[in-house]
C-alpha cells in the first residue's frame, strides 16, 4: 500500500519510466485532476493516464524530480521540477524542438492508499514561453 509520504516519489519514478500501467495502480476509482484552470475533471484513472500520457508524447525525454515533499495524514504535497524537450504535440501546439523546465506544485489526497484527488499547480505561461509558443512580454528588446 502506498503511503502520503511516498507517492510522489512512486508517481515520478513510474511516469519517468514511461510506465503506465504502474502509475494505473496508484488511481483510485474515483480519482479526480484539478490543473492551473482550476477545473476539477472527474473520471477515474483514465484521466490521470490521459495527462500523463499527453506530456510524455509532448515531452519524450521528460523527466520529474521530486525536490521536497511533505506528508500529513493522507495528504501529500510536493515541489517537483520537470524537464525536458518539446518533441510533440501539446494541447495544439506543434513541436518546437526547445527544452523546458517548470516547477510544479502537486497535492495529491489518498483514499485506501491511492491516489483520490490530485491538483497541480504550475506556471503555464513559463512553459509555453521557453517552448516559443507565446513571448514574454517583460523580456527586454533590442531596438
Amino acid at each position: 500500500m502506498n503511503t502520503a509520504a511516498t507517492i510522489h516519489q512512486e508517481v515520478a519514478r513510474l511516469w519517468n519510466q514511461r510506465d503506465f500501467a504502474g502509475l494505473r495502480q496508484l488511481m483510485h476509482s474515483g480519482y479526480s485532476y484539478t490543473g492551473g484552470d482550476g477545473k476539477e475533471i472527474k473520471g477515474g484513472p483514465d484521466v490521470a493516464i490521459g495527462i500523463a500520457e499527453m506530456f510524455a508524447n509532448a515531452f519524450p525525454d521528460g523527466t520529474l524530480e521530486v525536490k521536497k515533499s511533505y506528508a500529513h495524514g493522507d495528504t501529500a504535497i510536493a515541489e517537483m521540477v520537470g524537464r525536458g524537450t518539446h518533441r510533440g504535440e501539446l494541447m495544439g501546439i506543434a513541436p518546437t524542438g526547445k527544452p523546458i523546465e517548470i516547477v510544479i506544485c502537486n497535492v495529491m489526497e489518498l483514499r485506501d492508499g491511492k491516489i483520490a484527488r490530485e491538483r497541480e499547480y504550475m506556471d503555464m505561461f513559463s512553459m509555453m514561453s521557453q517552448m516559443g509558443a507565446v513571448e514574454n512580454p517583460g523580456a527586454a528588446r533590442a531596438s
